[in-house]
């Protein structure tokens, strides 16, 4: 039997973290200790960990502290895998494990030892078509995923799908289709690694609140080819590519934006806590999303937990009071507003006149600074004699927390940066419109920016 090492005789079911930074020291082995696997875990899960970068020689899982040790069948191919890990988060039925090399240079089983034969066999039957090891293998070396959704009470667009995936790699290209009455895809990741932790994290996941269920499978497919750039089918490393005859066309710069840098777009998106938070965000950004029954034409939004399309594509899925706002189409066509002289309770009023408007000419160039919730806020309408003491202090005190602050040159205007997007949409609510003295008051809206 293996002679099992301290680095896994402390006690804890999921490992110690105390432990973390001794093993991290641990020279490069073939072995790789895995900690804080999910209880449902299957030998099968833990070895697609490592398939994707060579091939995978033994396994040994100790259910009862959540832990395995997976053996490579060269060290390189363990170096790969932990370089890899150390900047993809490693996940197992979404939950995230813990990969570093053991103190073991191979693992010794006794072959007496039932359990770690049929391991054995099992990783040796790789070789076998037909085995499940092998359709992992063979899933695992292609970068393109196959995607349904079940129970589509929502509209689910392609611009929904780049935003969920993109968290784990970089998508390529993505076709939609319709296939016996369900809304399909097939999506292409840069690298078949990227697909499979896609896969491992979001297969069964819900976009919607109970609905809109993504089922994923590999496909047979090793790239796609697309022809056309619009609301069907999507190249973003070819932005030249035409719309199509009567399709929407595609922004080229979008497309070179997600080619450039497609794995951090997720992180920019205020209030993306998840990717699946964040493609209720996208959802509504494309203008789609309506209950079933109703039109999108509607300019009146129900605004649940608590204000036409910026709104449904900035508001829906932020965080505010410790709630989610969840922002959906009204059946209602307008806001009636009570009769003259009529006790309304303090539950309607009339915006059309608010000095409180940040931008009041309609098609004024300034509409292009309508940007969603973020962290970093602008300031204008600054007075000449207010230092930038003065305004951390004065958005301290709204709850937050400053994280960074500029002037720009006039000193007119500024960014102030808090640290989470729910303080600075507190700080907005709190100083937009503040008096700063002389009859100056203070501007503050969200910025496309960082400090």
């Amino acid at each position: 039997l293996i002679s099992i090492s301290p680095e896994i005789l402390d006690g804890a079911p999921n490992g110690s973290d105390s432990k973390k930074l001794r093993v991290e020291e641990a020279l490069p082995s073939r072995v790789i200790h895995i900690r804080k696997l999910p209880n449902e875990a299957s030998e099968t899960e833990v070895i697609a960990l490592g398939l994707p970068f060579g091939k995978v020689t033994n396994i040994l899982t100790l259910k009862g502290k959540n832990q395995a040790f997976l053996e490579m069948g060269t060290e390189e191919a363990a170096v790969t895998m932990v370089n890899y890990y150390s900047k993809v988060t490693p996940l197992i039925r979404n939950i995230q494990v813990f990969i570093q090399y053991s103190n073991h240079k191979e693992l010794k089983t006794d072959a007496a030892n039932q359990r770690t034969q049929a391991v054995l066999q099992a990783v040796s039957a790789a070789q076998s078509p037909g085995s499940e090891v092998q359709e992992v293998l063979a899933a695992v070396s292609s970068p393109v995923l196959r995607i349904i959704i079940d129970n589509m009470f929502y509209p689910v667009t392609l611009d929904v799908l780049q935003q969920i995936f993109s968290k784990f790699g970089t998508v390529m290209k993505i076709i939609t289709f319709t296939k016996n009455n369900q809304f399909q895809a097939l999506l292409q990741f840069s690298d078949p690694v990227s697909a499979q932790q896609a896969k491992l994290a979001l297969d069964g996941q819900n976009i919607y609140n109970s609905c809109c269920t993504l089922r994923i499978d590999f496909s047979k497919l090793v790239n796609l080819n697309v022809k056309y750039n619009n609301d069907k089918s999507r190249d973003y490393t070819r932005p030249e590519l035409p719309a199509g005859d009567g399709q929407p066309s595609f922004d080229p710069t979008v497309a070179v934006a997600f080619s450039k840098d497609s794995s951090s777009l997720l992180g920019k998106i205020p209030g993306a806590l998840n990717p699946l938070s964040a493609a209720a965000a996208a959802a509504a950004a494309a203008g789609r999303v309506a209950l079933a029954g109703q039109t999108g034409s509607s300019g009146v939004l129900l605004v649940s937990n608590l204000n036409e399309e910026v709104t449904m594509s900035h508001l829906n899925g932020q965080k505010m009071y410790g709630k989610i706002i969840r922002v959906t189409l009204s059946k209602h066509q307008t806001v009636a507003l009570p009769r003259d002289g009529l006790d309304d309770q303090g539950l309607t009023k009339d915006f059309a006149n608010s000095p409180l408007h940040r931008f009041k000419k309609p098609g004024s160039k300034n509409f292009q600074n309508i940007f969603p919730p973020s962290a970093t806020l602008h300031l204008s309408n600054i007075p000449q004699d207010v230092t930038e003491d003065d305004l951390r202090l004065l958005f301290s005190n709204t709850g937050g927390t400053v994280k960074a602050f500029k002037f720009f040159q006039d000193r007119k205007m500024a960014l102030i940066q808090m640290s989470t997007v729910e303080e600075a949409i507190q700080a907005l609510i709190d100083l937009h419109n503040y008096n700063m003295g002389g009859n100056q008051h203070l501007r503050v809206s969200f910025s496309k920016s960082t400090i």
